[in-house]
Order: structure tokens, then C-alpha cells, then sequence
């Protein structure tokens, strides 16, 4: 690995800290913006405040530390937001697993945290394209997104092709049919569009209030609280946050704590007394390997684009 002009963090955090709670910020394995290499670090094109910047995290087991390099001209910030990322601003206290299950759940990862990149719009535009879709459908969509509008990396991360995201005015200018193209409809492209024509908005709900930056997100067309909490649990690492309206979640939660699938209605009382720390419940099941047997044939990718709007 290249180390010319790099910028080098060596963060030691009180608790074992790993990369693989990055692992949340990849959308599906051919993201361009997020590698895993040979060596196991974990490689990421971030479009930061000051600028582009490469960033790879490796795991020093030996040291008892998390080594981050960095290059581009928003290396300094990347390496900034380090221990955000990785969970060190995460705080379990209150949380109480009220279930055998959870409990020894969190038994078995009793280091898990949530990361928060400080980054909203990043967050925002794969959640938009994820609407009511199929994995695959939006993984390729973001692909496509990524590399024809988006940018290389700086430093290494250019010869490791990993890519930057689109910036919002970048955004604002793809035409309509380009996003059909991409197998983006007129309702998720419009929300991606305005999302993008309000960034530096968005990107100041950074630091707020859980409810109030739900709030603020779903005050913008084609925003639900599916959308809105998938920008929180990244951006802004919010523990309160759970995807209802998503299809696996609830009837994951349920077959998990009492037998049967849920609904949304069903996990939304289910999940009250969590509060302010809803989100956890899933994260924990997920994290633990918890989830309902899948029978049947998966869902498959639609052949039309539908052209009603959808709040997710």
C-alpha cells in the first residue's frame, strides 16, 4: 500500500474497537465507495466538508489500536471523525434487553456499537434508491450512479478504483431519462434531486435532536420514516431509530423475540418500551445472526418503473 502523502492516525479507544462496524455503510458488494482488501481493511471514498478523501482503517490487534491513513484534500476531517465512526460517541447507557434473547445477545457482543459519519447526503441518496425496490435492483442503481457521475478516490484509492460519491450540485444537473437509465424512477430520482438542492440543510441536522432531524427529513417529498431512519442510523448514529415500512425488519424482530413474524403496527408497540433505544433491538438480532427462515422464491427485479410517488 502507497503511504506517499498520506496522513496517519494511530487512535487506541477503551474499548476493542474493529472497522466492521463500517461494514453498515456498504451498499451491496460492488459499492464502489467501500473495500474490504486482502489484508482486511476496510477502504472507504468519502466526500468530506474540506473535500474528497481516501480513507482505510486497519485493525492493530497488536497494539491495541485502529490505524487510519488517509489522502486527499479532506484527509484531516476523515481521520477526525475515526472514533465517531467506529462507535466511540455511542452511549448504551439506559438500554435494558428486557428478553432472554437480547440478553444474551448482547452477552455475545458486548462491544457492539453504532457509528455515525457526520455525513448526511452520503447517507441519503442510496436509502432514496432503495425505496421499495429490491437489493439488487438499487445496489445497481447506486453502481451506476457512482460511476458515471461520481469520482475517483484520492491516492490509492484511485488505483484500487474505489470511487466518491456524487456531490449535490453534480446531483441537481442529472437529467431524467439518465436516471431511468439507471433503473431509478421519477419518484426516487426527485427525491434525490431535492434532498440535493437542499444539502447544506441537511447536513446541519448533524448533532440535532433525534425528532427533530426526523422531522426535518421527512418535511421533504418522498421522505417516510423507512428513509428517514436509514439516514439517522448512519449519518447520524441514532439508537432510536428502526426501519418500519422495511420488508424483512418486523417479521425478523417478531419470529426472533416471540415466535411469529409482526407487522409494522405490531413492532412499533412491540418496541415502546426501548425507547430511546428502539433501534438497538434490531441491530442486536441482526448482529447475533437472528432472523426468520426465508422460504420461497425472493422477490424479483421489476421489469417497468412504476410512476406513482412513494413515501418510504
Amino acid at each position: 500500500m502507497s503511504t506517499s502523502s498520506a496522513r496517519l492516525r494511530v487512535w487506541r479507544p477503551a474499548w476493542p474497537a474493529t472497522p466492521h462496524t463500517m461494514r453498515a455503510l456498504r451498499r451491496g458488494p460492488g459499492d464502489p465507495t467501500y473495500q474490504v482488501d486482502e489484508a482486511g481493511r476496510h477502504w472507504r471514498g468519502i466526500r468530506t466538508p474540506e473535500g474528497p478523501a481516501t480513507l482505510v482503517l486497519h485493525a492493530r490487534n497488536d497494539l491495541g489500536a485502529i490505524e487510519a491513513r488517509a489522502w486527499g484534500p479532506g484527509a484531516d476531517w476523515a481521520l477526525a471523525s475515526v472514533p465517531d465512526l467506529l462507535g466511540d460517541s455511542d452511549d448504551w447507557r439506559g438500554f435494558e434487553p428486557r428478553h432472554p434473547v437480547l440478553a444474551e445477545a448482547w452477552r455475545r457482543h458486548p462491544h457492539l456499537r453504532l457509528g455515525r459519519t457526520g455525513l448526511v447526503l452520503e447517507a441519503v441518496v442510496p436509502a432514496v434508491l432503495e425505496q421499495k425496490v429490491t437489493g439488487q435492483e438499487a445496489f445497481a442503481g447506486f453502481r451506476m450512479l457512482v460511476q458515471r457521475y461520481g469520482e475517483p478516490a484520492p491516492g490509492p484509492g484511485a488505483d484500487r478504483r474505489l470511487r466518491l460519491q456524487p456531490d449535490a450540485a453534480t446531483l441537481r444537473l442529472v437529467p431524467s431519462w439518465a436516471w431511468l437509465q439507471m433503473h431509478v424512477d421519477g419518484a426516487r430520482s426527485r427525491a434525490v434531486v431535492t434532498a440535493a438542492r437542499v444539502a447544506d440543510s441537511l447536513e446541519r441536522t448533524v448533532g440535532l435532536p433525534g425528532d427533530e432531524v426526523d422531522r426535518r427529513l421527512r418535511s421533504l417529498p418522498g421522505f417516510g420514516v423507512w428513509t428517514s431512519a436509514e439516514v439517522r442510523q448512519r449519518a447520524h448514529g441514532d439508537p432510536d431509530a428502526v426501519s418500519f415500512g422495511d420488508y424483512h425488519v418486523p417479521k425478523d424482530v417478531g419470529w426472533a423475540l416471540t415466535g411469529r413474524p409482526f407487522d409494522d403496527a405490531e413492532l412499533e408497540a412491540f418496541l415502546e418500551p426501548w425507547r430511546p433505544h428502539r433501534g438497538r433491538v434490531p441491530l442486536l438480532l441482526a448482529v447475533a445472526g437472528l432472523r426468520r427462515p426465508r422460504h420461497g422464491p425472493r422477490m424479483a427485479p421489476r421489469t417497468h418503473l412504476p410512476a406513482r410517488v412513494t413515501r418510504r
